[in-house]
């Protein structure tokens, strides 16, 4: 199965009043494992980023005003995403906006509902842990995830953090095979679990002192029943045990 961990920044968090796309950063996983390959642009948004954004981002206008325009990217974006579960965290922020923009350029581009299917991880993760904070940055410190690196908003550092939460919440553990050198070429994050060793338990066996303490107990135990206790009643007796 082929998914795409997939987000995004904006000029700002309403796509209904004008807000564009300055970022998309995509991170590719087939049968659950980070293949190395990823998909990441910033975009000219033909407008200004809102104070909000830009401190959320560090991104600043100026730096957009030489970078391609959505236009110019959407066929390599698509044809990188195309028939893959995308696995976004508030899916319908970076979808709407998605959306907005090839709705933009016609009919022709439809929807990402027509290219591939969605995953919210934030919806997850409110089914899995109800009444708790479930921000990328509060899933992180929950799973175990280290996100010390992430100093502000940034699309490809995000989808490779989301990445890990994933994986994370619906397994803890990467699917691996046994090519270990070829994962390492293509850049692949491998998780191993911890091996557990079971010792098997030691066996003590009664010395002569204590079958011979032993034998004295059956002899009481058969005086007093006035007879074979059911002890002796054994196929073998513990003396004959070596």
């Amino acid at each position: 199965m082929r998914q795409i961990v997939l987000d995004t920044e904006t000029t700002g968090l309403e796509v209904r009043q004008g807000h564009r796309l300055i970022e998309i950063a995509c991170v590719e996983m087939i049968e659950r494992r980070p293949t190395g390959r990823h998909y990441q642009t910033y975009l000219n948004p033909d407008r200004a980023i809102d104070e909000g954004a830009r401190q959320v981002t560090g991104i600043e206008d100026e730096f957009l005003l030489d970078k391609p325009r959505f236009a110019d990217v959407v066929d390599e974006f698509l044809a990188f995403i195309d028939g893959a579960e995308l696995i976004i965290h508030n899916a319908a922020f970076d979808v709407g906006f998605i959306n907005a923009e090839l709705a933009r350029l016609g009919a022709a581009y439809g929807q990402l509902a027509d290219r591939c299917s969605v995953l919210d991880t934030l919806m997850m993760a409110r089914e899995r842990y109800p009444g708790q904070r479930n921000s990328l940055d509060a899933l992180c410190k929950r799973l175990g995830v280290d996100n010390s690196a992430r100093d502000l908003h940034g699309g490809l550092i995000d989808a490779q953090l989301l990445a890990e939460v994933y994986l994370s919440m619906t397994s803890g553990q990467v699917v691996l095979d046994l090519g270990f050198e070829g994962a390492q070429e293509q850049g692949t994050t491998v998780t191993l679990a911890p091996v557990v060793l079971h010792r098997r338990p030691r066996v003590l066996r009664a010395n002569d002192e204590e079958v011979a303490a032993h034998e004295r107990r059956l002899d009481a135990l058969d005086k007093s029943a006035g007879g074979s206790s059911i002890w002796r009643r054994e196929d073998e007796p513990l003396s004959a045990v070596s």
